[in-house]
């Protein structure tokens, strides 16, 4: 591979953006171990090529993504707004209530008591899906050679969690497991918690669900529920940019799955799941029929579509 530096200015930007994050990080949230290692693959696949440098400008948008999740570590949103348990919980079970001869349960409760190994299992596999996946399709367009679909993927994936973590604080609101194990008071730094997810865990032997919600420093991030959107913005683009009946069907399958894992092990309310998908729908439609109606926002997306095609 021919080594190609980038120019001063690239290099100064480089630079700036990753002492930035770093410094930000650092002083606000702490180091792990990873955003080291994700800072030196950065500047490495920076400056030692002009393919991969490409690459880097090209995943900005998920880059972006990562940091702004992390970020809001910074000021956790139970500390701007009331967080909704009780007004979500009656909420859902008013709306989508089940009768048993036990009460009205909600669709979380009802499954709590009536579920099966083998969608235990299924669950598992979907909800490993609701970030790796779409990554997965969005290099698949860009290294097929769809580099302006990719970026309309990307940077709408971008948009979407950012209208999603606003909302998360302007109503901060608790999952349905939350409520099992805590009750209705909002309590500050409780764990995350694995939920109906533990029965994959203890299947598998893998405990990978646990070593993830273990490190879920908010747990009051449930409304509207952004895992039931990320693949549904995948399968608009694959159906958009006429990736391919298999990608298509792939999509179809897993973005379904996941609305029902979500509500199946007590991750998120029907309710969640159904703003997810509006999210998923309001972003695509504000980037496509507002903001690429936009003569410098247009030119600026024809231009970095210019520059990852190079």
């Amino acid at each position: 591979m021919t080594v190609s530096l980038p120019s001063r200015i690239e290099s100064l930007a480089c630079a700036i953006a990753l002492v930035v994050w770093l410094s930000v990080t650092a002083f606000g949230i702490g180091f792990r171990p990873e955003h080291l290692a994700l800072a030196f693959l950065i500047f490495l696949l920076f400056f030692i090529s002009g393919p991969t440098r490409r690459l880097v400008v090209a995943l900005i948008p998920f880059f972006l993504f990562g940091i702004s999740y992390d970020w809001m570590n910074l000021l956790p949103n139970y500390k701007v707004n009331h967080v909704d348990v009780a007004g979500l919980y009656g909420a859902e079970k008013a709306i989508f209530g089940i009768s048993t001869s036990g009460g009205i349960l909600t669709p979380n409760e009802f499954f709590a008591l009536h579920n099966h190994p083998v969608m235990d299992f299924l669950a598992g596999v979907f909800y490993l899906c609701w970030v790796p996946l779409p990554i997965i399709f969005g290099l698949w367009l860009y290294f097929t050679g769809r580099r302006d679909a990719y970026l309309r993927f990307a940077l709408v994936f971008l948009l979407v969690n950012l209208i999603g973590f606003a909302f998360y604080y302007v109503h901060p609101a608790a999952p349905p497991w939350y409520v099992e194990l805590h009750g209705f008071e909002a309590v500050p730094g409780t764990p995350g918690d694995v939920a109906g997810l533990g029965r994959f865990d203890s299947m598998t032997g893998l405990g990978i669900f646990d070593a993830l919600y273990a490190r879920n420093s908010n747990v009051f991030a449930a409304l509207p529920s952004l895992h039931s959107a990320y693949t549904l913005v995948a399968l608009i683009y694959a159906v958009r940019s006429r990736a391919g009946a298999a990608w298509v069907a792939l999509l179809a399958v897993v973005t379904v799955g996941i609305w029902f894992t979500a509500v199946y092990t007590s991750h998120h309310y029907i309710i969640d799941v159904l703003s997810g998908i509006a999210c998923a729908f309001l972003g695509f439609a504000l980037f496509e029929f507002f903001l690429m109606h936009i003569l410098p926002f247009r030119r600026f997306i024809s231009r970095y579509v210019a520059y990852i095609s190079r």
